[in-house]
């Protein structure tokens, strides 16, 4: 049976809500009812990881990089990433295929366990886990070929993320020998895509700025400021363990 409502109520309002102040959601019967409305903004509002992935506003074309800045990357600030991210780009559904066998997904491609089973998804990362989040675990997929993971986030700021970045990423890179891995939190957009953003870097020696533009090609992902940075910290290291870096790939055309 699936999760019961209660644990997850406010996750799925959250992602429900989104989705209709994005694109006129039609999973809102009751959209149109004044109350209805006030209770989700009310909702939204209390929720300060979400307000930050609401609609942004389109962002203004950057300038495109010159020679010296082709030279050497450098990491970009967290002003310019977020500048770069303010592009809308939806999700285009609840999970895409980022990687080569990688996914990021939401809370419902999670709980739809014959979805799974027709995709042939081998292993789950759950960067919502834990009793007040998206509660599966390793027993609500024990009827499928799964192996589960999860890691116990919070969609906030504050939230120190940077600390499963390797364990994480080992893991991913070990599951990929034996594809599909899906990587999900409430809304795929935030925990979920800054786990396999760090998987990217690690892993697949990429930049910061190369990982965001791989993903968001195939899905509108948004990390929160506080994951932004902790990326940049990654991003930073790894550039200097690896003794430079390419040059700055589209000008952080994300």
């Amino acid at each position: 049976s699936r999760i019961p409502s209660s644990t997850v109520g406010r996750e799925i309002a959250l992602v429900n809500f989104r989705k209709w102040a994005i694109h006129g959601y039609d999973g809102i019967p009751s959209v149109q009812n004044n109350s209805t409305v006030l209770n989700l903004l009310l909702l939204s509002m209390a929720w300060d990881s979400f307000k930050d992935n609401l609609l942004r506003p389109r962002i203004r074309s950057t300038s495109r990089p010159t020679a010296s800045s082709q030279s050497k990357y450098e990491t970009p600030s967290l002003g310019e990433i977020q500048h770069s991210l303010w592009a809308y780009k939806p999700c285009s559904g609840n999970v895409n295929e980022v990687w080569p066998n990688l996914y990021i997904g939401d809370l419902y491609i999670a709980q739809d366990r014959e979805q799974l089973r027709q995709m042939g998804i081998t292993h789950i990362v759950n960067a919502a886990a834990g009793r007040f989040h998206i509660n599966t675990g390793a027993k609500y997929y024990k009827d499928l070929p799964i192996d589960y993971y999860g890691v116990e986030a919070d969609d906030d700021p504050n939230f120190n993320l940077s600390i499963y970045f390797h364990p994480a990423a080992r893991y991913i890179r070990a599951a990929l020998n034996s594809p599909k891995v899906l990587v999900h939190c409430a809304m795929g957009i935030s925990r979920s895509a800054t786990l396999v953003l760090a998987f990217l870097m690690i892993c697949e020696n990429m930049t910061l700025v190369d990982a965001l533009q791989t993903v968001r090609e195939h899905r509108g992902v948004c990390p929160n400021s506080g994951f932004l940075n902790q990326l940049r910290e990654l991003d930073i290291r790894l550039v200097k363990e690896r003794g430079g870096g390419g040059g700055w790939r589209n000008a952080l055309k994300l």
